[in-house]
């Protein structure tokens, strides 16, 4: 079942290691097939580099699962909250990575200060509130910062960072872009404490051509 879906939603989770953002078994991507609504997630407490598409877990929204002998990641119903309640996010990364996560632990959001984080997030990533224990309480705040900024990276206050897209694929992106942006404006503020983030009307006139020009 989905075994194309399996396929590519192996490979961007074995993609998180290899892109510096997660440790051990920690992080996951997860993609939502257009057709049956279904989700591939990776199965929970698997290394990375032993992950295949065989090993990948398909659930209902409810989290039922529909194929899979291992049990899903224990982010799984994070996950599906935010599928239920966005209909146009098709793909979702949670990591760890470390830059990002250190903005999340001061609980800052963090500003445009790159045209590359300009093309690809429109807008500072913003900073949730501390969530409640549990993953339907995750799933929620998730949401809430997406739908009130549309920007598809949230820094989940003293946990992590959250992105989404409307594939697994253009959900790693914006993970990989996001830890990369992180790194630069901590070096850069390092080096220089008082750099001021670039311009929100220029960053939204690099966004629009980006979205609008970019790529095949």
């Amino acid at each position: 079942m989905l075994e194309e879906l399996k396929k590519l939603v192996c490979t961007e989770n074995k993609a998180l290691p290899k892109n510096g953002l997660v440790l051990w078994t920690s992080g996951n991507v997860s993609a939502r097939d257009p057709e049956t609504g279904f989700v591939v997630i990776k199965p929970s407490g698997i290394h990375f580099e032993d992950l295949t598409p065989e090993k990948m877990i398909v659930v209902d929204l409810d989290g039922a699962v529909i194929d899979g002998e291992l049990k899903p990641s224990v982010d799984t119903e994070s996950h599906l909250y935010v599928y239920r309640e966005c209909p146009d996010v098709f793909g979702i990364t949670h990591t760890h990575s470390p830059y990002a996560t250190a903005f999340s632990i001061i609980g800052e959001a963090l500003p445009i200060y790159t045209t590359t984080s300009a093309a690809v997030f429109g807008n500072a990533i913003p900073i949730s509130e501390i969530a409640a224990v549990g993953e339907k309480a995750i799933g929620a705040e998730i949401t809430r910062c997406y739908q009130e900024t549309r920007c598809p990276a949230i820094l989940l206050k003293n946990h992590g960072i959250f992105t989404v897209g409307k594939s697994a694929t253009s959900s790693l992106k914006a993970a990989v872009i996001l830890e990369e942006t992180a790194q630069s404006v901590y070096f850069a503020r390092t080096m220089n404490p008082t750099i001021q983030p670039l311009n929100q009307e220029y960053v939204t006139e690099v966004y629009d051509f980006y979205q609008n020009h970019y790529g095949q």
